[in-house]
């Protein structure tokens, strides 16, 4: 466990990449049940499982860069494409014995719970992205699950191997709500975690499409902006759905999406209440009479 910052960027990435990254405990158990029942297991069941866990995808991926092979010249961009270039025996075989989420934060609960909370928000947000996506006609959806999912993957590490250091910003945070994110990280992590995260995605030799999709600053092409989005409005609503930068999230979605404020709620999946609410968040031009039902 790290205590303290690290001199710079190049030491955080030396230690992660010599880090054995642990998954949930669910995952784990998850994996080992369809490995008992190997002769029914196929690729798409075991891509719900590495799905569901940010940390076991992010694992995948590293995986699947350390062992191409040299005449494999195209990326693999999805958990899918992953598995079926491991193969179902292989991929039980190399994936056994995961060290645990539980077991590496025992001693820290609290940090344990900003974690869970982190990872909530990340599939929270994949969910949000994949439905967008969806809707926009996106040359391939499965690459924005993944890269929203992946989004936030330097603060899960931090959680996992700096977990004091991670709840001085998540504290930081609450009492400087105003401040930048980033200003915070570097005066506690001693680098933004945005740049960390691209850094890493170097280090782990990840596809440069992936490492695209997840550089906010390319928010310019709209696959990079339905994955900023998503990810934005996960940790905002993460807030209450009253968090004040709502409006220029919606905003930026129902531009994204060509949607009006209602079409937008209804995907949503949020109650009656907290429907009519947000709908408020709209122009008067886009909400529909009061006895119009959502």
């Amino acid at each position: 466990m790290i205590e303290s910052p690290l001199p710079d960027t190049d030491a955080w990435i030396a230690f992660f990449a010599q880090a054995d990254l642990p998954v949930l405990r669910n995952s784990v158990e998850e994996l080992e049940r369809l490995h008992e029942n190997a002769e029914t297991a196929n690729g798409r069941l075991l891509a719900r499982v590495i799905l569901h866990d940010p940390l076991l995808t992010l694992r995948v991926m590293a995986y699947i860069e350390a062992h191409r092979r040299a005449r494999q010249t195209t990326d693999i961009t999805t958990i899918d494409r992953a598995i079926m270039m491991i193969g179902i025996a292989p991929f039980f075989r190399d994936f056994q014995n995961l060290r645990t989420v539980e077991d590496q934060l025992k001693t820290y609960p609290t940090a344990q719970i900003g974690l869970f909370r982190a990872i909530a928000r990340a599939r929270r947000a994949s969910h949000w992205a994949r439905d967008w996506a969806i809707l926009r006609r996106d040359v391939d959806v499965d690459e924005i699950t993944l890269a929203t999912l992946l989004h936030d993957v330097a603060e899960l590490l931090m959680w996992l191997f700096a977990p004091k250091l991670a709840l001085q910003v998540r504290d930081a945070q609450r009492t400087q709500p105003h401040q930048r994110s980033a200003t915070l990280q570097e005066e506690i992590y001693g680098v933004p975690l945005y740049r960390l995260k691209l850094a890493l995605t170097e280090a782990w030799r990840l596809p440069d499409l992936l490492a695209q999709l997840l550089d906010d600053r390319r928010a310019e092409n709209p696959r990079v902006r339905n994955v900023k989005l998503a990810v934005d409005l996960a940790r905002h609503t993460a807030n209450g759905w009253n968090d004040p930068a709502l409006p220029d999230d919606f905003r930026g979605i129902r531009n994204l999406l060509h949607v009006d404020q209602e079409a937008l709620v209804r995907r949503l999946d949020v109650d009656e209440a907290t429907a009519r609410n947000l709908l408020a968040l709209a122009g008067p031009d886009e909400r529909p009479p009061n006895n119009e039902p959502l």
